[in-house]
């Protein structure tokens, strides 16, 4: 594979001719460079006028490398040929370079052009470029890439300090301005030379190998142009193989892209969570400029309001910056009724609003970054999960959340510079589990997690927040604009009839499965569990009717019982003679369940064997029934026309190695009503009021 570098474009701020002066400086040694050994001069040319001076040397450099590999090559230093062609007249000079020793193995080139500026004639540019293929080397083929590529790029970076080094070194010597070439008179007898010198062809006589270079490549045209300045104040310090990676592949979009070429600042984050790999780069780059062309994202600013109602219950907006100058973006993620929000505006509305927060952080970005004076490409959120509960785990917005990330980690990769996550309770680990697999590793370490109030003080928020803008909600002086968010009315749902709602239920009765459940006749599931510390976690809506919920724990399987780990069997399961405490005991309370309630819980188990989750029809104070109901029981509820109870459920087993997180810190939360929960069933009727219950 052939690897290729290309430069920006470095300017010196000295005219052509005093940069060319300290360049000459450099030969026939520089001992500011120590691998440079030495040159010599192999043939030179003059015009008749002076205005062209071709020179080729052949130039010496330390090999620096393992000394093994210095043996096995059994050479101490490199030949490399190099080829000036100075051209007074207009201001130019080209360099090309190729190496000869191994030249059959491996094939170096370079090229380097300084010209004047286009906007200031008494400025100098400077462009780069070079390409290395390694055939074959002693099965030392990849070692030798890397050292090569590592040398290159540091003698990239120590090319400029030793012009800069020199053009002072002139200065302090009292030369400080060059005159500008000017024509002299030509003899007839030197017409013939210069003649053959405007030939293209002459400018390669005398060449090893007679091997014909191209001139440098450049990066279009002179107003598309990176220079390494503009790199440095508005992108932030980059290697030179970053540097040219960014030009290479804002250079093909030019040549490629039809479309609006993205700015510099998003390129860059592509390459970056790429590793400036540049054809993954590349590749991630299309597809999320097709994804923008397709959802119109460049005019999302101008065109998406938000409606009212998620204005009103979003519980997330801007508020400042952090410590470090990053547009920082509160989320009050545990205040916010995201299964209300749901129903109220559908999915689609809130996939929608994720692109429209991270365009205006983007564009905060580039306000910061001019404000400041310095390189701010991500942003800061600080999210706060007060009043985060089991009610969060509902099964679809989970799937939501999980969309939302997707579509950030494929479209705006590299945006989040830090992720401060504060009073998050103790079911946090199960919604972490969940969602952390679809988290780039990158972009995990960003975050930092405190529990309780251990965000206070040393080590916490003053670390990455000025104290003046800590939110008055954190403890802070700053008053946040941020919705406080809350519970949607239930009257602002969308209604069955709503076409996108409809593609939301179908949508959710995949996630869920249904039963129903008859006085006698209770609905019951089958997990079977091998590792002792698993996580059983639950979500259901009752639809119809009241229903009392329950856990149960036996070694043996019941009948029709499931055959493999995690499997399930569903209906009537437990044998009518199996006896509370003997045959199997209950792990969890009974929890009374009212219509229209949606739960969800967790549990730790704490053996292995089976674990029964069983829904009743709840009965009315003085007709309780057995907690398993006999066969007999079951027949005859299922022949019998009375009322019966109907729910939506879903369940999921999260193995101990999968867990993220402290299975004692579930221990003490495990099926119970969260505050959310309970008060959004409360809103509709105050006869579930009885169903607050917390832990």
């Amino acid at each position: 594979m052939v690897q290729k570098y290309q430069s920006p474009v470095r300017i010196y701020k000295y005219p052509f001719e005093l940069v060319m002066a300290a360049y000459e400086k450099r030969f026939p040694t520089c001992p500011q460079i120590p691998v440079f050994l030495g040159s010599e001069v192999l043939s030179e040319f003059r015009s008749a006028d002076g205005a062209v001076h071709v020179v080729e040397r052949s130039c010496r450099l330390r090999v620096e490398a393992p000394r093994l590999l210095r043996k096995i090559a059994g050479v101490e230093h490199v030949v490399f040929v190099q080829r000036n062609v100075l051209n007074w007249k207009e201001r130019t000079l080209l360099i090309e370079a190729h190496n000869e020793t191994f030249a059959s193995r491996v094939v170096v080139k370079e090229n380097c052009s300084y010209t004047v500026h286009p906007e200031n004639e008494e400025w100098t540019c400077f462009e780069q470029s070079a390409s290395l293929d390694i055939r074959s080397f002693f099965g030392f083929e990849s070692a030798l890439e890397k050292i090569a590529m590592k040398q290159y790029t540091a003698n990239v970076k120590k090319g400029k300090e030793v012009i800069e080094h020199y053009l002072n070194e002139l200065i302090s010597q009292g030369t400080s301005h060059i005159p500008r070439w000017t024509p002299a008179p030509v003899r007839e007898e030197d017409t013939h030379s210069q003649t053959r010198l405007k030939d293209p062809c002459f400018l390669e006589v005398g060449r090893s190998g007679g091997a014909q270079n191209p001139v440098p490549e450049t990066v279009g045209a002179d107003g598309d142009k990176l220079d390494a300045d503009y790199i440095e104040r508005c992108l932030g310090h980059l290697t030179p193989m970053q540097e040219s990676c960014l030009i290479q592949l804002r250079h093909w979009l030019q040549e490629t892209h039809k479309g609006k070429i993205p700015k510099d600042e998003h390129i860059l984050r592509f390459l970056r969570a790429r590793d400036f790999h540049l054809d993954r780069a590349r590749e991630m780059l299309c597809q999320s400029l097709s994804w923008r062309k397709q959802h119109q994202v460049d005019l999302l600013l101008q065109t998406w309001r938000p409606p009212a109602l998620l204005e009103e219950f979003y519980a997330g907006g801007w508020h400042y910056q952090d410590i470090d100058g990053r547009p920082l973006y509160v989320l009050r993620l545990g205040h916010m009724d995201t299964k209300g929000l749901m129903k109220a505006v559908g999915e689609e509305v809130l996939l929608q609003h994720v692109p429209s927060v991270n365009e205006e952080g983007q564009k905060r970005c580039e306000g910061n970054t001019k404000q400041f004076g310095r390189p701010i490409s991500s942003w800061t959120c600080l999210v706060d999960l007060e009043g985060l509960s089991l009610r969060h785990l509902w099964r679809p917005g989970v799937k939501a959340l999980l969309r939302m990330i997707e579509v950030v980690e494929d479209n705006y990769p590299e945006t989040l510079g830090r992720l401060l996550i504060v009073r998050a309770p103790r079911v946090f680990p199960v919604l972490w589990t969940l969602i952390s697999p679809f988290i780039n590793e990158n972009t995990r370490q960003k975050f930092l997690i405190y529990s309780g109030s251990n965000y206070q003080g040393p080590g916490g928020l003053v670390d990455y927040l000025d104290k003046e803008v800590i939110p008055d909600f954190l403890g802070g002086e700053c008053l946040c604009n941020v919705p406080e968010g809350g519970l949607v009315p239930k009257s602002l749902y969308l209604t069955e009839e709503d076409q996108e709602h409809e593609d939301q239920l179908r949508q959710w009765r995949e996630t869920y499965q249904s039963a129903s459940v008859h006085r006698g006749a209770p609905h019951e599931v089958a997990v079977e569990i091998l590792d002792r510390e698993s996580v059983i976690t639950w979500d259901f809506d009752i639809l119809r009717g009241d229903v009392v919920f329950s856990l149960y724990h036996t070694k043996q399987a019941p009948k029709s019982g499931p055959r493999e780990p995690g499997a399930r069997a569903c209906g009537q399961l437990t044998d009518e003679g199996w006896a509370l405490d003997a045959d199997y005991s209950r792990v969890e309370d009974p929890l009374v369940c009212r219509e229209g309630e949606s739960i969800q819980g967790s549990h730790v188990t704490r053996w292995p064997g089976v674990y029964l989750l069983q829904w009743q029809m709840h009965s009315p104070p003085g007709h309780a029934a057995c907690s398993l109901p006999g066969m007999e029981d079951v027949l005859t509820a299922l022949h019998s026309p009375g009322p019966r109870c109907k729910l939506l459920y879903y369940y999921e087993v999260l193995a101990s190695e999968d867990f993220r997180g402290s299975m004692s810190s579930l221990e003490s939360c495990t099926s119970r009503f969260s505050q959310l929960s309970a008060a959004t069933s409360s809103s509709s009727s105050q006869s579930h009021s009885s169903s607050l219950i917390s832990r």
